[in-house]
């Protein structure tokens, strides 16, 4: 699973099909802000100031974070149980855990307009009630139709959350924090599904879905406490909520002054950028950053990771262990290697960690789709349940650590401002499709041939290790202006070649 944020965030455009914002699962390692954009100083714009209300805003906002967590995890401990209590079908229960992705991705399409004109909270409080209406339908569910339609509400909701809680953490946090606390996003996302694999096997599937209720219950309360976007605020010309909702989160006797003019000026900048269309990425000066982006989402998805996800517990039945222990073993591997993933990015370089974690995610597919062949030949039997676990963790460790995360880094780098919106709708409508294809298809894959289908996530896994080894850079320690002289030099080169 993967969610990633890659536009500028402070921008806080409208976000239609042209201004789409991230999907499944992924990772803020670096919000591009008013200072990377145009070389701002490195002023502290804290001065004598206080940061507690901003970790207390984050706190609240990434409750969002969690749910969203909550609800990508909680198809995978309570398949075998909905399909027994209410007699589902195997395409029913594909159409229950992939519809979360349709959901979401109408919710990312619809979500920079309601940020807009509900502002922050009021797009958090809405996805809140959104996922609260979900879980309850859910609860209440009798058969195929309510359970659908309550995953369907879950998915809207998350799909805001995607986009707002990083945009709301990147626009209260001061320059010094911001990488830090815009991490916490993905920390709390992969949080929120592991607790739900662990006590989805410890408690009912009814009972699972009133505790996804709960992080919209401390979302909504908290937001009673913390203050409004200042940026936003500014955006919308209210002058004196801005300049209180500023000195809140600076404390009361911080100078903003500074801050409130580089806020102002960067605002008045943006609007006068033209706006690239969704046709303009085809011309050839835009189409290499195209296919990588493009690129990089078809395989981080393809490579299987929401049907691994959303359907461990039956992976697990199949190679001939508890579903319980491995669903466990799954959810405290995904913690701590998205911590260890985040502390290597800027340290490794974006493409070895990329590559290494696609070498990951290849040998574990090849290890659990292995264990499913050798359980078909009735050999090595007393062997396949250690080779399949140890080929799914290997894989979900391997993501985590770098396929989850990385592509939506390059992302946020290898495309000029204007055009940072108009590609953003296109990559993310491919994730999110990607996103969908396989977590329906999962299922019926199993069906046909389970070493098979892992065989080809294996290819899938193979494929991205070549394609970002012969067209993707290396964008580590570079500003945005090397990134684009570096792919326009490649283009120009490959030219004269055909030349």
């Amino acid at each position: 699973m993967a969610i990633g944020q890659f536009r500028d965030v402070e921008n806080g455009e409208n976000n239609t099909l042209e201004d789409l914002e991230q999907p499944l699962v992924i990772k803020q390692e670096k919000i591009v802000s008013y200072e990377d954009e145009y070389g701002s100083d490195e002023k502290s714009t804290e001065k004598s100031g206080s940061i507690w209300m901003v970790l207390l805003s984050t706190c609240v906002a990434v409750c969002g974070s969690f749910e969203f967590g909550s609800c990508v995890g909680y198809s995978a401990p309570t398949q075998s149980a909905i399909r027994e209590d209410l007699n589902l079908s195997l395409a029913q229960f594909s159409m229950f855990g992939s519809i979360l992705t349709i959901g979401a991705m109408l919710g990312a399409i619809t979500s920079g307009r309601i940020a807009d004109f509900l502002g922050r909270k009021g797009a958090m409080r809405m996805s809140a009630s959104f996922c609260i209406t979900g879980w309850l339908a859910i609860f209440f569910s009798k058969g195929a139709l309510s359970l659908d339609i309550g995953r369907f509400f879950t998915g809207y909701g998350i799909g805001v959350f995607s986009y707002v809680v990083p945009i709301f953490i990147a626009e209260i946090a001061p320059k010094n924090l911001r990488g830090a606390l815009t991490t916490l996003n993905q920390l709390m996302i992969v949080t929120g599904a592991s607790v739900a694999f662990v006590i989805g096997t410890i408690i009912s599937w009814t009972t699972l879905a009133l505790t996804g209720i709960v992080p919209c219950i401390f979302l909504l309360v908290g937001l009673w406490f913390v203050p409004e976007s200042p940026r936003w605020l500014a955006k919308i010309g209210h002058e004196k909520e801005f300049q209180t909702a500023l000195q809140r989160l600076r404390g009361k006797h911080a100078d903003i002054s500074d801050e409130m003019a580089e806020i102002q000026e960067y605002i008045v900048t943006l609007q006068s950028l033209p706006k690239a269309k969704l046709l303009d990425l085809f011309k050839s000066k835009h189409i290499r950053p195209v296919i990588i982006g493009v690129g990089l989402m078809v395989f981080q998805q393809f490579g299987g990771i929401n049907g691994i996800g959303f359907y461990a517990s039956q992976t697990f039945e199949e190679a001939g262990i508890s579903s319980k222990t491995g669903t466990i073993a799954y959810a405290c591997v995904q913690v701590p290697i998205t911590m260890v993933g985040a502390t290597l990015i800027d340290k490794s370089g974006r493409r070895p960690l990329i590559m290494v974690s696609a070498t990951g995610t290849f040998l574990g597919c090849f290890l659990a789709g292995t264990s499913f062949f050798l359980k078909g030949y009735g050999l090595l039997l007393d062997w396949v349940p250690i080779i399949a676990v140890s080929g799914v963790l290997t894989y979900i460790a391997s993501f985590s650590i770098g396929m989850g995360a990385v592509p939506w880094v390059i992302m946020s780098e290898i495309f000029p401002i204007h055009v940072k919106g108009a590609a953003g709708s296109l990559v993310v409508l491919v994730n999110w499709l990607g996103a969908w294809a396989i977590s329906y298809t999962y299922n019926f894959l199993m069906s046909w041939s389970s070493s098979g289908t892992y065989y080809i996530y294996t290819g899938f896994s193979l494929l991205t290790i070549l394609f970002v080894a012969k067209l993707v850079p290396e964008t580590k320690g570079k500003t945005l202006e090397e990134i684009q002289s570096c792919i326009n030099s490649d283009r120009s080169r490959r030219q004269d070649i055909i030349s």
